[in-house]
């Protein structure tokens, strides 16, 4: 099962090394994101929800992109956080 959003979703360069963590966190001092992710409409790298700081939902709060993927080395999962499906 998929939706057009993950059919529709681009692959934009993300705007922070993988090696950089959570840009957000480590603004803030915080080193204590587990996994990152990035926006496929815009290339916003954030935390995922299993961080404390959430910054990928947040992102999605604020401006309503749809999908994002997981920035972990070897995944290349998508999630549609408006219809709350996985794709690959």
């Amino acid at each position: 099962m998929t939706c057009q959003h993950l059919k529709d979703a681009a692959e934009p360069t993300p705007r922070s090394p993988y090696e950089g963590g959570c840009p957000e966190c480590v603004h803030d001092g915080y080193q204590d994101w587990v996994h990152l992710r990035a926006c496929l409409d815009c290339g916003y790298v954030g935390c995922c929800d299993s961080s404390p700081r959430r910054h990928m939902s947040r992102h999605h709060e604020e401006t309503g992109h749809p999908v994002m993927r997981s920035y972990e080395p070897g995944e290349t999962w998508k999630w549609c956080f408006v219809d709350e499906l996985l794709g690959a």
